[in-house]
C-alpha cells in the first residue's frame, strides 16, 4: 500500500517500507508503523549510506569528467582535492600542486602565514601557459617534419583573449625562442604589444588586425621604425588608402596583409564571423582591386601576408582542412599575380574541449587534439602549393583560447544552500497539518486526495493536490485565508510530491561570486565551463544543486553544466556554510576560463573582479610559490568606475556621524570608531566576508580588533621573514 495512505487513513495499517511506485530508487525520509513510532533503522537509508561510504576520488573524477576536459593538467589526487600538473604530461609526482593548499595559503590571514586575500580568486599557473605554448609549437614542428613541409611555423597570441600584463609578458618571454609574436585589434592593444615585443624575438610578428584609422596606421608604421616585425592586415578595402598615404608621409615601407573572406563556414555559434557575410575581410573582387592598386603605386612587394579566420572553436579537422585549402588556393593566386606573399595566417579557431566529450557537433567541444590540428593545416597547405608549384609559406596562427584557457582557474566559495528536505513527518504531525486546513480544503482533501492515495492513484493525487493548492492561493489573495492555513496546504502538497517521488531535489547553493563579472560568457552566450568542487572529492556528493550568485538579478545563476546537466552534484555544506554559518568552507572552481572572461566582465551591482595570484611550481615542501598577489578591486575602486569620488563620500558620512555623536552623551567617541569602520568598508572588496570580519562590527585595530584587512598594491609588502625562508612551511615569494 502507498506510504502516503498510512497518513491519510489511520484505520489502515501500512506495510513498513513501502513507497509509491517509481520511488524505489530513493529512500523514504521515514516510514511509520500503525502505532506512529518510527522503525529503529531506516534500512533504505542505511543501504544508501553503506554504498556511498566507499566513494573514491576516481569516482569523482569520472562523475565530473575531469579526465576528459582536464587532461593533462588537472586531476583528482588521493586526498580528494584537485591537483595541478603544471608541466602537463611531463610533470613529475613531486611537482604536482594541490589546489586546496593554494587556496588556504592565499586566503588565510597574514597572522597565520597566509596572504589575507579575499575570494573570489583567480589563480594563474604560468607553467601551464608555458607548456601550452611549447605543445602548440611542438605539434606544428612534428607536422612540418612528418609532411616534409619546407617552411616553418611561428604563431601569434591575440591579446584580446586576455590582456593581463603578466599573461602577455609571459607569452612573449616563453615564446621568444621560437619567434612567437602578438596580434592586436585596437590602438591600446597595439601599444601594449609594441611595448612587450621590445623584449621578444626580433623576428616575432606583430599582426595588426581590426578597424583602422590614420592614428592606428601611424602607430603600426612607427612600430616598424622601431624594428618590430609589424604587418598591417587590411580588414576593409578603404584601409589601403590610409596605409599608402601615411606610409609616404612617414617614409616607412609598410608590410601589408589582406584578410580574405572565405566561403568556408562552420554552422556553430562561433561561425557567424566567417563566410561571405562575415564581419571582416575582403571578397575575391576586393582582393583583386587591392593588388591592382598596389601595382599602380609600385608597392605590390609590400603585400606579404594572407589572413583568414573561419571562426572560433572549429569543431573538426575536416572543416579546418576545407577552409585552409580554400585559403591556400587564394595564396597561390596572389603569388601568380606577382605579390610577394610569404606568410599564410590561418587565424584563430583552434578549439578546446570544455566538456571532455571530444564531439565534432558541439560548440563546447572539438574532435581533435593539437597534433591532429597541426597536421591538418600543414597537409592542406602543402597539397595546394605543391599542386601549383608554389613555395611553401611560413605558417602563422592566432590561437588565443587554446593557449590561455587552461592556465587560469576561478575559485569561489559556497556560502549557504537552500534546503528542500523537510523534517520527517510522524502520523501525529500529519494530523496536525490536516487540522490546520480550511474547512472547504479539508472536505476536498477527505473526498478526493485521501481516496486517491488509498487507491494508489498517483496521477490523481498530484492533480487533486495542485487543484487544492491553487484554490487556496486564490483565497489567500482575496484575504479569506490566513497564512497559517496557506502554509498547511503548502506542507500537504509538498508531502504528496515527495511521497510520490516527483518533488524537485535540486537545491540552490549561494556562491560568493558575480556571474556577470567573472563568467560573463555564461550569461551572455550560454558558454559552458567545467565547474566542480576542488576538494572533498573522496566523499560522495549526495546533493544536486544550481549556483546562485550575489547579484540582485534573476540571471545571476549557473543552472546549465557540461554533459547537458541542469544541476551539479555537490556535497552538503558543513554546518551552515563558511561565511556566516560557522561551518567549514566549501570551494568550487571554474576551469578553462582563462580566455575572454576577465576582459568581458562588468561591474553589475558594483561587484568588481576577483583577487588574482600567480603560482609557479617550485621544489619547496608544497611544490609551489606564490610569485604575485593582487587583491580584487575595493568598493572604492568600483565606485570610481561609476564616476563617484570615494573620499568625498567618506567625508560626507564622517560629517554626518560627527553631527549625531555631538548629541550622544553616552558615546562621545563613537563617531571616531564609526568613521574608522566606514573607511575600511571603502577599502574592502564588495564580496561577502565572515561575520567576525565585518568592518562595522569589528573593533578598530588600535583597540585590539581582529577584523579582515585587505591590502592594496601600495601596502602589499611582505615582511622579510615571510619571503621564501628556508624552514618556512610555505614557499612564498613576490615578483
Amino acid at each position: 500500500m502507498p506510504a502516503l495512505a498510512c497518513y491519510v487513513d489511520a484505520s489502515v495499517v501500512p506495510t513498513p517500507g513501502y513507497a509509491f511506485a517509481g520511488e524505489s530508487a530513493l529512500p523514504m525520509s521515514e516510514v511509520f508503523s500503525s502505532s506512529g513510532a518510527p522503525p529503529s533503522i531506516n534500512t533504505a537509508a542505511a543501504a544508501f549510506t553503506t554504498v556511498h561510504a566507499s566513494w573514491s576520488p576516481a569516482q569523482s573524477s569520472a562523475l565530473y569528467r575531469v579526465d576528459g576536459w582536464g587532461s593533462p593538467y588537472f586531476s583528482v589526487n588521493s586526498s580528494g582535492n584537485i591537483s595541478i600538473s603544471p608541466h602537463g604530461v611531463g610533470t613529475l609526482a613531486h611537482q604536482e600542486i594541490d589546489l586546496l593548499k593554494v587556496v588556504k595559503k592565499v586566503s588565510e590571514p597574514k597572522s597565520s602565514g597566509g596572504l589575507g586575500l579575499q575570494l573570489p580568486l583567480i589563480v594563474r599557473f604560468p607553467d601551464v601557459l608555458k607548456n601550452r605554448l611549447e605543445s602548440l609549437q611542438s605539434a606544428f614542428n612534428f607536422a612540418i617534419q612528418s609532411h616534409c613541409y619546407e617552411a616553418h611555423y611561428q604563431g601569434v597570441y591575440p591579446v584580446k583573449c586576455n590582456q593581463d600584463r603578466y599573461v602577455v609578458e609571459d607569452i612573449v618571454e616563453f615564446g621568444s625562442g621560437f619567434r612567437f609574436g602578438l596580434e592586436a585589434g585596437s590602438k591600446p592593444e597595439l601599444l601594449l604589444a609594441m611595448s612587450c615585443l621590445c623584449k621578444g624575438s626580433p623576428e616575432a610578428f606583430l599582426v595588426c588586425n581590426g578597424f583602422k584609422d590614420a592614428e592606428y596606421v601611424s602607430l603600426a608604421l612607427v612600430a616598424r621604425k622601431l624594428h618590430l616585425n609589424t604587418v598591417i592586415v587590411l580588414e576593409q578595402e578603404e584601409e589601403l588608402d590610409i596605409v599608402i598615404d601615411i606610409s609616404r608621409k612617414l617614409g616607412v615601407r609598410p608590410v601589408i596583409g589582406v584578410r580574405a573572406k572565405l566561403r568556408t563556414k562552420h554552422s556553430g555559434h562561433f561561425g557567424c564571423t566567417s563566410g561571405e557575410k562575415g564581419k571582416f575581410g575582403l571578397t575575391t573582387t576586393q582582393i583583386l582591386r587591392v593588388v591592382k592598386r598596389l601595382e599602380q603605386y609600385e608597392m605590390l612587394d609590400c603585400l606579404q601576408l594572407l589572413h583568414f579566420h573561419i571562426g572560433s572553436q572549429i569543431p573538426s579537422t575536416a572543416l579546418l582542412a576545407d577552409g585552409v585549402g580554400e585559403a591556400a588556393q587564394i595564396y597561390c593566386e596572389l603569388v601568380r599575380l606577382g605579390a610577394c606573399v610569404k606568410v599564410l595566417d590561418i587565424g584563430g579557431g583552434l578549439g578546446i574541449d570544455y566538456d571532455g566529450s571530444k564531439s565534432q557537433d558541439s560548440d563546447i567541444s572539438v574532435g581533435y587534439n593539437l597534433e591532429e590540428y597541426a597536421s591538418a593545416v600543414v597537409q592542406a597547405v602543402r597539397l595546394a602549393c605543391d599542386r601549383k608549384g608554389v613555395k611553401h609559406p611560413v605558417l602563422c596562427s592566432e590561437s588565443g583560447r587554446a593557449i590561455v584557457s587552461h592556465h587560469s582557474i576561478l575559485l569561489f566559495e559556497a556560502v549557504s544552500a537552500s534546503s528542500y528536505q523537510s523534517p520527517p513527518t510522524s502520523f501525529n504531525g500529519f494530523q496536525n497539518l490536516v487540522e490546520k486546513l480550511p474547512n472547504d480544503a479539508l472536505a476536498d482533501y477527505q473526498r478526493n486526495l485521501s481516496a486517491a492515495a488509498i487507491r494508489g492513484d498517483n496521477d490523481s493525487c498530484l492533480l487533486y493536490a495542485e487543484q487544492l493548492k491553487q484554490r487556496c492561493v486564490e483565497q489567500f489573495k482575496e484575504g479569506s485565508l490566513g497564512i497559517e492555513q496557506l502554509a498547511a496546504v503548502d506542507g500537504l502538497c509538498e508531502l504528496v510530491s515527495k511521497a510520490i517521488g516527483v518533488s524537485d531535489p535540486v537545491r540552490t547553493y549561494h556562491v560568493n561570486l558575480s556571474v556577470f563579472t567573472s563568467i560573463p560568457d555564461f550569461w551572455g552566450i550560454g558558454q559552458l565551463f567545467p565547474v566542480i568542487p576542488i576538494h572533498r572529492l573522496d566523499e560522495h556528493p549526495a546533493a544536486r544543486g544550481i549556483l546562485s550568485d550575489l547579484t540582485c538579478d534573476s540571471d545571476g545563476k549557473i543552472d546549465k553544466f557540461i554533459g547537458g546537466e541542469s544541476s551539479l552534484p555537490l556535497h552538503e555544506l558543513e554546518g551552515n556554510g563558511g561565511i556566516n554559518g560557522g561551518g567549514g568552507s566549501y570551494y568550487l572552481g571554474m576551469f578553462l576560463g582563462g580566455a575572454y572572461e576577465e576582459a568581458l566582465g562588468g561591474v553589475h551591482n558594483l561587484f568588481g573582479g576577483p583577487s588574482v595570484v600567480r603560482v609557479s611550481q617550485c621544489n619547496g615542501p608544497h611544490s609551489f610559490a606564490v610569485t604575485h598577489a593582487a587583491p580584487g578591486p575595493s568598493c572604492a575602486d568600483v565606485l570610481r568606475m561609476m564616476q563617484f569620488e570615494p573620499h568625498l563620500m567618506f567625508e560626507t558620512l564622517k560629517h554626518r556621524a560627527e553631527e549625531l555623536a555631538n548629541n550622544d552623551d553616552d558615546d562621545p567617541n563613537g563617531s571616531m570608531a564609526l568613521a574608522s569602520s566606514l573607511a575600511r568598508c571603502f577599502d574592502n572588496m564588495p564580496y561577502l566576508v565572515a561575520a567576525s570580519s565585518c568592518s562595522l562590527t569589528a573593533a578598530a585595530p588600535a583597540s585590539g580588533g581582529n577584523g579582515y584587512y585587505y591590502c592594496n598594491d601600495e601596502n602589499f609588502v611582505p615582511s622579510a621573514d615571510s619571503v621564501a625562508v628556508e624552514d618556512e612551511q610555505w614557499s612564498y615569494c613576490v615578483a
